[in-house]
């Protein structure tokens, strides 16, 4: 259970700040409700029942952990799957299952795969953008939070790491665990 005040990752909402913690009825059932806030978005109100275990809602990760993720993206990413639709598929339930290190592996393919595409003048499906957009608004935020830096300080730094191994790399080796 999270405490009031308390940041979490809440479903596709992103990182949330918990205000409350309260019972609510609703149709003659009562429960005890998170009462929630994006903190992109203070004006917005989320009420999320305490013992929802539909909707994915975590703790932000720790500084140790945060790290790890970052160092992460000097390292290969998860394997490419050609087939579009098996591709978002696969790496959308990865997205969804919120473990951070294998998610952390599907943005850094997705950013491999970007900066080859790039490379030779084309660009990513609009479903890789997407997810590849999705990913980064949400786990560059964490991470930001969690290593007291800015989204733009992880973004730089990231982006460095994947060109840095990308030119590191000759393109048959990227071939190998881009395609």
């Amino acid at each position: 259970m999270f405490n009031k005040g308390d940041l979490v990752i809440y479903s596709n909402m992103g990182i949330c700040q918990i205000d409350d913690i309260c019972e609510k009825t609703f149709s003659g059932v009562t429960r005890n409700y998170y009462i929630m806030h994006p903190i992109e978005d203070s004006t917005l109100t989320i009420q999320n029942p305490v013992d929802n275990d539909r909707i994915l809602m975590q703790g932000i990760i720790g500084k140790r952990e945060s790290e790890e993720i970052l160092e992460s993206f000097k390292l290969p990413g998860i394997q490419w799957i050609d087939n579009g639709s098996e591709r978002h598929k696969t790496y959308s339930a990865i997205v969804s299952s919120g473990d951070r290190e294998e998610v952390s592996k599907v943005l850094n393919t997705l950013l491999c795969k970007k900066q080859e595409l790039e490379m030779n003048d084309k660009k990513l499906s609009e479903h890789d953008r997407r997810l590849l957009l999705y990913i980064q608004k949400i786990l560059f935020k964490e991470l930001a939070i969690t290593l007291d830096t800015t989204v733009e300080a992880i973004t730089k730094k990231i982006n460095r790491m994947v060109t840095y191994k990308m030119n590191k790399t000759s393109r048959h080796e990227v071939a190998n665990y881009v395609n």
